[in-house]
Parts: structure tokens; sequence; C-alpha cells
């Protein structure tokens, strides 16, 4: 069976971060920082998947309701995904 390949929508900054409700330079902060994955386009222009707006929730979530800061933040997002890697082989298991 084949499944078709889906594109996903592309934001540019600016839209990206009015969706995410942020400021552009926070949102080119968590860029930085590799809390946000964004693509290059030809141009240069940054893109980012509609996707990773669930990543800045997560993000604010942690930052605003546990009050950590945004290196912390990214341990957390690390352990929770190792957390979810885990509980997915053991499901396989079982």
């Amino acid at each position: 069976m084949t499944f078709p390949i889906v594109k996903t929508a592309r934001l540019p900054l600016e839209a990206f971060a009015a969706a995410a409700g942020l400021h552009p330079d926070l949102v080119a902060r968590l860029v930085a920082l590799g809390l946000v994955e964004v693509d290059t386009g030809p141009t240069g222009a940054l893109g980012f998947s509609v996707h990773e707006l669930a990543t800045v929730a997560r993000i604010r979530r942690l930052h605003d309701d546990l009050t950590l800061n945004y290196a912390a933040v990214g341990v957390v997002l690390d352990l929770l995904d190792r957390i979810d890697e885990l509980e997915d082989r053991l499901a396989r298991r079982a």
C-alpha cells in the first residue's frame, strides 16, 4: 500500500508568531535554542510547519505554568519525548 505525500503548510515568521501569540523575536529565540523546528526556503525566508504551533503551546505551558526558563524547557521536552518513545516500545511488546 502506498500513501500519498502530503505537504505540510508552511507559515512565514510573522504569521507563525501571530498564530502562536508570540512576538517574532521570541519565536526566533526559540528557533536559536533548538526548541522549534524551521525550514529555510530557497530565498532564505523562514518557514514554520503548522504542527510546530503545538510545540509552541507546550513550550508556553512549561514556561508559564512551571516558570521554567527556556533552557530548562528544552531539557523537559527532551525527557518527555524520551518517555513517549519508551512507552511506545512497551506498548509494542505487550
